[in-house]
């Protein structure tokens, strides 16, 4: 048998909350825990997949051997740059390309993999469903947190929840916003018509969602904004920079047509989003972690390229 804590960050069926982590292959499998008597919250046995969770309830799963993922996640040696670290965390340099966790029926390699790799060179249990603490998209680089125990995973997954986490990042956009400053608040949800996708329309699942952006340089065709995340949703920086007309650089999903024009016209592939820059409070050491990821060498090359610069 393995326990698993997690903590619910916003109000959502309990299925739906358990079948997004990467321990479940699927909701039927989150289902099906839950009506065995396999998942409790606060201490008291919840058998309905459909209860609605609280924002801040601790959710305990039980995994029997049978169900046990975590034979899944195989070390391998990504050679993850480590920013930070200490008994309680550690912070890596994620690069492009490589998803954070599985998918279902998704066999590539994954950061969790490179995760299992440093836990098993410093001879720690490892647990997939307790390293991860927020996400970062497939293309997306830069700080990636990651909890080393089962305690400081419930701590920092709580420093999310209240807020109190800083997260920066830096984003190549197309054109040049009117307000040099400014906080985009929109909700978001599944694009209603698209749901592989998000989007500022209202629905049903929409979610409040904050993001604060500051123009660090700019051309007459695109700009580099540097932008705080005051929420955690779904692609929200990608979505709330469309919205406003001005999509990342590179974004094969949320962009334009003046936008994926000019990706063509400057060679851009890759998407041009980079978490930059990450502050937490260590609950090893309950003191402020602040750090910086270089951008990568092809961002860097790309700014280069367009004449922009971050400072």
């Amino acid at each position: 048998m393995q326990q698993t804590d997690w903590m619910a960050e916003s109000p959502m069926r309990l299925d739906a909350f358990l079948a997004q982590h990467p321990a479940m292959k699927s909701r039927m499998q989150a289902q099906k825990l839950i009506e065995d008597g396999n998942v409790s919250i606060e201490g008291k046995t919840i058998k309905k997949p459909a209860y609605t969770l609280e924002i801040g309830d601790v959710v305990s799963v039980t995994f029997p051997e049978s169900l046990s993922s975590d034979d899944r996640i195989e070390a391998v040696n990504l050679h993850l740059p480590v920013l930070f670290e200490d008994a309680s965390c550690m912070v890596v340099d994620k690069p492009a390309g490589i998803s954070v966790h599985p998918a279902p029926g998704m066999k590539d390699t994954t950061i969790l993999h490179g995760a299992a790799f440093l836990f098993k060179e410093r001879k720690l249990p490892f647990s997939p469903s307790e390293v991860l603490v927020h996400r970062l998209d497939k293309e997306t680089t830069g700080c990636l947190l990651l909890a080393k125990t089962p305690k400081a995973h419930l701590a920092l997954q709580k420093q999310f929840q209240d807020r109190t986490v800083e997260k920066t990042y830096l984003a190549l956009v197309y054109g040049v916003p009117v307000h040099p400053k400014a906080v985009i608040e929109a909700s978001i949800g599944r694009d209603p018509s698209h749901r592989t996708r998000m989007s500022v329309h209202r629905t049903k699942s929409s979610r409040d969602a904050r993001t604060g952006y500051t123009v660090l340089s700019s051309t007459r065709e695109c700009s580099l904004l540097a932008c705080d995340l005051f929420t955690g949703r779904t692609h929200q920086i990608r979505v709330h920079l469309k919205s406003i007309g001005h999509p990342v650089l590179g974004d094969s999903t949320y962009y334009s047509p003046a936008s994926e024009k000019c990706s063509a016209k400057n060679g851009i592939d890759d998407l041009c989003l980079h978490a930059w820059k990450l502050s937490f409070v260590s609950p090893a050491s309950k003191k402020k972690i602040a750090l910086e990821a270089t951008p990568a060498p092809l961002f860097q090359a790309t700014l280069e390229k367009l004449g922009l610069q971050k400072t």
